[in-house]
């Protein structure tokens, strides 16, 4: 990596460090998001997605029902749904596989897909080993983006020495493993185990304006900016399967955590295709992170003039089967869907 590349690197890396302390627009909605609830993708056939993410990925069910009516139907903006939520808990975090019963049709994620489309959407699962963890995925066949695992250079010190690597699932959804060195990452993730996957420490996903997307997670959503790095050279290339690659990469908290939320902005190559505008919950890229919010009242009427909305207003549940009694879907700036609930 030459030595202009280098400076660049720790420049703009400093420069996210400081500018992650920067004050809200709009103060009095800092601390709105207490949690990631969960973070939930449609799938095809749940229980293929299932015995994937419990033998690939160790992920354990720990609720499994199916859910119609008119309260649903405007949850999700779609006429008619019946659906099943099957909820997989790995460590603290939850992932929620949710396949379409009615109506049937499900449209694949188009191929090829690259990480700097709009629609990418990833999560990060924190492993204790990543040589084990490897080994684990290659007994199981799995599809990899990235040939194996990659190390984040010197270069990058916010990130040094963290390992990395970026597969699909059955459906092609992305993920991601992680490893993080001493002094690196959340402190729960050092805590001792035998456990070889730890827990999900973030979901990642592509934007076209880091600043855009800041005012719609921290300014609107009272998120915080935990920080951020630039990443380049042969490792995030072979990571990304994307050569010549460079992105900036922000992180995100809520008030409690992990997960997080972290935005990808590639400027090499530069952000790709579009977040379909005809998508569905229905599709195969229907990614939904839930954050939790005191009001969710109060944070549909910040948003009602800003987002474009999913549902077709906030909606109260019959039951708490899915979790939560309140809450409505809209859309981030790219078109990432944001599911936003109170208890």
């Amino acid at each position: 990596m030459s030595a202009r590349k280098v400076f660049v690197g720790l420049w703009l890396t400093v420069t996210l460090m400081c500018w992650a302390a920067a004050t809200p627009l709009f103060a009095g909605n800092t601390g709105m998001v207490v949690a990631v609830e969960s973070i939930g993708m449609t799938v095809s056939d749940i229980d293929r997605s299932v015995a994937f993410y419990s033998d690939v990925l160790a992920f354990k069910p720990v609720s499994d029902v199916e859910v119609d009516g008119p309260e649903y139907d405007q949850l999700w903006g779609i006429f008619g749904v019946r659906v099943r939520v099957v909820r997989m808990q790995l460590g603290e975090q939850q992932l929620e596989l949710i396949e379409f019963l009615a109506p049937p049709d499900v449209r694949p994620i188009p191929v090829p897909s690259y990480s700097n489309d709009l629609w990418f959407q990833h999560v990060a699962i924190v492993v204790r080993d990543m040589e084990a963890a490897w080994a684990h995925l290659r007994m199981h066949h799995v599809r990899q983006i990235s040939p194996r695992p990659q190390m984040i250079p010197i270069s990058n010190p916010a990130a040094a020495g963290i390992q990395a690597i970026k597969f699909r699932d059955p459906d092609g959804h992305n993920l991601e493993l992680l490893w993080f060195p001493e002094g690196k990452g959340n402190p729960v993730w050092h805590e001792p185990t035998k456990d070889l996957f730890l827990g999900i420490d973030h979901t990642a996903m592509t934007v076209r304006s880091t600043e855009n997307s800041i005012t719609f997670y921290r300014d609107l959503l009272g998120m915080t900016v935990a920080g951020g790095t630039f990443n380049m050279g042969i490792e995030q290339e072979h990571l990304d399967s994307l050569p010549g690659v460079r992105a900036r990469v922000t992180g995100l908290n809520p008030q409690t955590g992990p997960p997080g939320v972290e935005f990808l902005e590639y400027q090499l190559p530069t952000a790709g295709r579009p977040f379909p505008i005809d998508s569905h919950p229905t599709d195969l890229w229907h990614w939904q992170t839930t954050l939790v919010v005191p009001d969710v009242e109060a944070a549909a009427a910040t948003l009602r003039a800003t987002a474009q909305f999913v549902s077709s207003a906030v909606v109260t549940l019959p039951d708490k089967a899915l979790g939560f009694t309140k809450g409505f879907q809209v859309r981030d700036p790219d078109g990432h869907a944001i599911q936003i609930v109170s208890p």
